[in-house]
């Protein structure tokens, strides 16, 4: 498709400003119809779920929608989506659930490439079940994160496998069926960390073998509201700890306290925007997801060129990250500048990027970036363009050959 760049751009009011939005990684900004879809939920009337009145009703729809939403971007079922804050929280509550099945003896495998949300919780899980935390390692060079290393970790007691669909600093997508695939062969169950890599390309949980695929909305243009897709049958079998009178029933099990209502109806009106992006795609909102999704790989591989080619072109940065599959997102330094002056350098040209670790806690130790205030991040996500590449390019040539502290 021609993809449409004036178009996407303009459905986004915060493009406004003139600022480069660089730091899509950390969050996106939210197209007109998002905002809409949550001011209608308030303008209407919401009550809370399971009532007999209308605005009950409404939330009963809102809650049903946005999980159909959601497994038509992932390729899940609907009966499989748990709502809740963040993925982050999401995950605890999963890894107490799944934890309560391991004991003394059992293992359970993370990586070093992954964000700390996919690697903390089960780690802390394993230690209080008395399980053998083992590790995948990454390729520092390359920031790969090799699949036969799997083939040594994974044996009769492995439980649990957990890792990531994209890196959240230098983009590496690891060959994740694969993983997942050696994990199945023993037994053991996959959770995909899929925040990072859902705004950048199609995603299919069963071809992935995602057990448990967790991602994030406003990683991809919606609000703040965190998921986990799971097959319904995975998550009949365990029991989280929630009240009494809550629901028993999955996937409400695992959703504490109320939920947001409004923001729901903004993840829908999110996927919804998704499956907008190639004007051209029919068919099934699922169907019309992958090919819109399809188009902005392609859409930001290219601009990545552009962005990557640039930076490494420049004799005062280093970049990091070499995978052969990687999402559009940039981690590098520059010489003589802190990354936090060079994030601020931008900043004071409307250019927004991050500084820092990104949470990515073991990775940037791999890199040996986490003493020194990790690195500089700029994200890639659909609604960039060759201005914002171009902007930035030009910040960071400024830098050559000085030194700058904040």
């Amino acid at each position: 498709m021609a993809y449409d760049m004036d178009g996407v751009r303009a459905a986004y009011p915060a493009l406004a400003d003139g600022h480069a939005y660089l730091d899509g990684a950390a969050g996106t900004q939210v197209p007109q119809t998002v905002i809409d879809a949550i001011a209608d939920a308030y303008r209407l009337g919401i009550g809370n779920v399971g009532g007999a009145f209308a605005a009950s009703r409404r939330s009963d729809g809102i809650v049903a929608e946005c999980r159909r939403a959601v497994a038509d971007l992932v390729g899940g079922e609907p009966e499989g989506v748990v709502l809740g804050p963040s993925m982050t929280t999401l995950t605890y509550r999963l890894a107490s659930a799944l934890s309560a099945q391991w004991g003394p003896g059992d293992e359970i495998v993370v990586s070093r490439l992954d964000h700390d949300a996919n690697v903390r919780p089960w780690v802390q899980a394993a230690q209080r079940a008395g399980a053998t935390v083992r590790w995948a390692e990454v390729d520092a060079a390359t920031g790969e994160l090799p699949v036969e290393q799997y083939d040594d970790l994974l044996g009769a007691r492995t439980r649990f496998v957990a890792v990531t669909a994209a890196s959240n600093i230098i983009g590496t997508r690891p060959d994740v069926a694969a993983i997942a695939a050696r994990a199945h062969a023993v037994g053991a169950l996959t959770y995909v960390d899929g925040v990072h890599a859902t705004p950048h390309g199609p995603i299919d949980l069963r071809g992935l073998g995602a057990d448990f695929y967790a991602t994030s909305a406003y990683k991809w243009s919606g609000p703040h509201i965190g998921t986990v897709v799971a097959d319904p049958v995975a998550l009949e079998g365990l029991r989280p700890d929630k009240l009494t009178p809550a629901p028993d029933e999955v996937p409400g099990r695992f959703e504490t306290g109320t939920l947001p209502f409004a923001d729901l109806a903004g993840v829908t009106a999110a996927v919804e925007h998704l499956a907008g992006l190639d004007a051209s795609a029919s068919g099934s909102r699922r169907s019309r997801l992958l090919a819109s999704m399809a188009a902005v790989e392609a859409y930001e591989d290219s601009l990545f060129d552009v962005l990557l080619g640039g930076l490494d072109g420049m004799a005062h940065v280093t970049t990091y990250g070499k995978a052969a599959r990687r999402t559009a997102t940039a981690y590098f330094t520059v010489v003589g500048h802190t990354p936090r002056a060079v994030a601020a350098h931008l900043a004071d040209r409307r250019v927004n990027v991050w500084n820092g670790t990104s949470y990515a806690w073991e990775l940037a130790g791999v890199l040996g970036l986490r003493e020194s205030g990790g690195a500089v991040r700029a994200g890639l996500v659909h609604y960039n363009n060759r201005s914002d590449v171009d902007r930035l390019l030009e910040g960071v040539a400024e830098l050559a050959g000085g030194s700058t502290r904040r």
